[in-house]
């Protein structure tokens, strides 16, 4: 129990090091304050634990990864969530993403493609609590329109092109965040839908895993 005690300090000064580090004070102060109530070693391989609190993607396997801290923060502010939210994610990983949503909104529908992911996800978010999480195992890359509209949707895998299908899902006045492009060169757009139009912000390069699945990229990315 001592050691257990230690090692969740040791963790939490870690996250408060990094989180201290990158997040801006101008930011999001309910974004802010989920990032550091989230631990992040909990989502991490445990090989990979001791690296939990460094600013960079970490791989999870089966070609994935879990983002790094910074483009989590820069997203989920962006998004600007409401309390009340109903919020879609589009690519579960690790449930790292899942859980600061969870922090800010209703609920949080995830969809991941992978089984494994999306298993252990589920467990691990009913684990530690996020109970206002809903992981979904589809191999349907472009959404969940049985729960649409959604107050806001994030994409965390990179799309050929902005994917007009998820726009559809989202309700008229609030916003989509989605990387666009070439593998491995991305930029990551902000989308704001309104009755008869959308508005496309473009928020710096990225470079993200590949959207997968049979509406997302041809088979030879799967």
């Amino acid at each position: 129990m001592v050691q257990r005690d230690k090692d969740a300090d040791r963790f939490a000064a870690a996250r408060d090091e990094l989180l201290d580090s990158i997040l801006k004070s101008s930011g999001d102060v309910r974004v802010r304050s989920a990032m550091r109530r989230v631990p992040r070693e909990k989502f991490v391989p445990p090989e990979l634990i001791t690296d939990a609190y460094k600013n960079v993607a970490l791989p999870i396997g089966d070609r994935q990864t879990i983002s790094q801290p910074l483009i989590v923060e820069q997203m989920s502010t962006a998004l600007r969530t409401r309390p009340g939210d109903k919020v879609l994610e589009v690519g579960t990983g690790s449930g790292y993403q899942a859980a600061i949503l969870s922090l800010l909104v209703s609920e949080v529908i995830s969809i991941e493609l992978i089984p494994r992911l999306a298993n252990e996800a589920r467990e691990r978010l009913s684990c530690l609590g996020f109970e206002n999480v809903r992981v979904m195992q589809s191999n349907e890359s472009l959404g969940w329109p049985v729960d649409a509209p959604y107050d806001g949707i994030i994409v965390t895998a990179g799309a050929p092109e902005l994917p007009i299908q998820l726009l559809e899902q989202l309700v008229v006045g609030r916003r989509m965040i989605v990387p666009v492009g070439p593998i491995g060169k991305q930029e990551l757009l902000l989308v704001t839908k309104f009755a008869d139009r959308h508005e496309v912000q473009n928020l710096g390069l990225c470079a993200f895993v590949p959207l997968i699945g049979r509406d997302a990229w041809p088979p030879e990315f799967d």
